[in-house]
């Protein structure tokens, strides 16, 4: 089937064009707003071949898992037959007809609670951004492999323009991160995006330095520890700025007269709005920054190896539980935050090794089913590995382990293991979101060890997750268990 025959096919289910009213795309999905949701056929979406499965958790909403690269290629089509962009982003023995079914019911059993709305918002806003995320983070992590691979780059023309090629695109996404999230958060809560952008920007520029020495807010001898400098807050400050001028916004529009509507609305929004957002919404986010920061340094570039170890093997063990519980978007905050401060993220490499325990524990399940004699394990397990591997965990977790109950424990008590490695030899990244193999590249921004290093600690612990998530499933998960599921 064709992408243009998936996504026919897949309105056809949703009652029709005409029912659907935006879409987009994220990382493994097609997420749709419809007018109607009674029109929504569950089953027959999940019956449509190239569909993993579905997340039907909100009325008008819904998400249809087709695998990443395709899901953006489907978008694109649907953006082609003049669908508007979403304004917010939010039987058989196949892969496609165990996993999805498993996950659309977890899903749809969960409370959207408000803490939990709260980090899938931030994430909803990030995930535009992804895209530009990982080039960056790619760019940068072979700009600074360049520079240890090729000691004379800057004197050689070909390899000094393409250093610099590389680090001009990792810097047109970090120079202007706050004026990209800015944009994302207007479109999310519903304002003008430009303005939104136009706050993010002002959030990175000079300009605040001179508003800050003139109020007597700067700290000339340590820049960084101003109540008041540019980028103050970061990405945390422009988000909060950004709901409270949408508000401002639709405000002073409900009062408006039409026909002076473009001229004055946003002027009027943006001066109202700058004001408390440079001198309260910036430092005090400020200072929230820098205790996230300084927290997540402490543990995970202490000082003491043991606390690093500890840490590693935690976070490692609990993420796929959050993943699984929709809490993982808070952690973007995280990410870039440390990005930002640091231009490396110290937590990220730790977390990757969650998806490696799972292939090590669908391994483990894959040799059991065999002698057991369950070929419906043994094929979504031939269907999924390679994806787990790959870095694209959730055909295994929603289709093998979790519904398993004790694989999805027992792999992450292996992945810690890699978790801690990679923590106590302070592998850093360049960026978040692949993992697996695929993530490789990104694992060069060790503070401590140079990039090749970097890469192969990270290396050793994916091996280690592998072998403790396939040694400890092999321990615990009897051959009964296995034949019965």
């Amino acid at each position: 089937m064709t992408n243009e025959e998936l996504v026919q096919a897949c309105f056809e289910r949703m009652g029709g064009r005409d029912n659907v009213t935006a879409a987009t795309n994220c990382m493994t999905r097609l997420r749709i707003h419809v007018a109607d949701d009674s029109k929504i056929d569950d089953e027959g979406l999940k019956n449509v071949e190239g569909v993993l499965g579905i997340v039907h958790d909100k009325p008008g909403y819904i998400e249809i898992v087709i695998g990443p690269g395709k899901c953006r290629k489907c978008a694109d089509i649907c953006a082609a037959m003049g669908i508007p962009v979403s304004a917010e982003s939010g039987g058989g023995t196949s892969v496609d007809g165990d996993w999805q079914a498993n996950k659309a019911a977890m899903k749809a059993g969960q409370k959207q609670g408000k803490i939990k709305g709260m980090l899938k918002t931030f994430g909803e806003i990030f995930v535009p951004l992804i895209p530009g995320v990982i080039a960056a983070g790619l760019c940068s992590g072979f700009a600074t492999l360049l520079t240890q691979l090729v000691p004379g780059y800057a004197e050689d023309t070909f390899w000094g323009v393409v250093y610099n090629l590389l680090t001009l695109i990792n810097q047109a996404f970090m120079t202007y991160i706050t004026a990209w999230a800015g944009y994302r958060a207007a479109e999310r809560f519903g304002g003008t995006p430009i303005l939104g952008g136009m706050l993010g920007m002002i959030t990175s520029l000079s300009g605040i330095d001179a508003i800050s020495q003139l109020v007597g807010l700067y700290n000339d001898a340590q820049p960084l520890d101003a109540i008041l400098r540019a980028g103050r807050g970061g990405v945390l400050a422009v988000i909060i700025g950004v709901w409270f001028m949408v508000k401002i916004e639709k405000a002073i529009r409900s009062k408006m007269p039409d026909n002076i509507d473009i001229v004055f609305t946003p002027l009027l929004t943006l001066i109202v709005t700058v004001i408390p957002y440079v001198f309260i919404v910036m430092p005090a986010t400020g200072f929230i920054s820098t205790g996230l920061v300084w927290i997540v340094q402490q543990v995970a570039m202490s000082a003491n190896p043991i606390v690093r170890v500890i840490a590693g093997y935690i976070s490692a063990l609990l993420f796929l539980p959050m993943v699984a519980m929709g809490m993982h978007h808070g952690l973007v905050a995280l990410y870039t935050v440390q990005l930002e401060t640091f231009g490396y993220v110290t937590l990220y490499p730790a977390l990757a090794m969650a998806g490696a325990g799972q292939v090590g524990a669908a391994i483990a399940i894959y040799l059991k089913a065999k002698k057991v004699g369950n070929q419906r394990i043994c094929s979504v397990i031939d269907g999924a590995l390679p994806a787990g591997i790959l870095g694209v965990g959730e055909p295994l977790i929603y289709g093998v382990t979790l519904p398993m109950g004790k694989p999805f424990i027992t792999a992450g008590l292996g992945a810690g293991f890699g978790g801690a490695f990679v923590m106590v030899m302070q592998v850093a990244s360049t960026t978040w979101g692949p993992s697996g193999v695929l993530a490789f590249p990104v694992m060069t921004a060790s503070p401590v060890n140079d990039p090749v290093m970097s890469m192969v600690f990270y290396g050793i612990g994916l091996v280690l997750s592998y072998a403790g998530g396939f040694i400890i499933t092999n321990l615990f998960v009897k051959p009964e268990e296995v034949a019965a599921a």
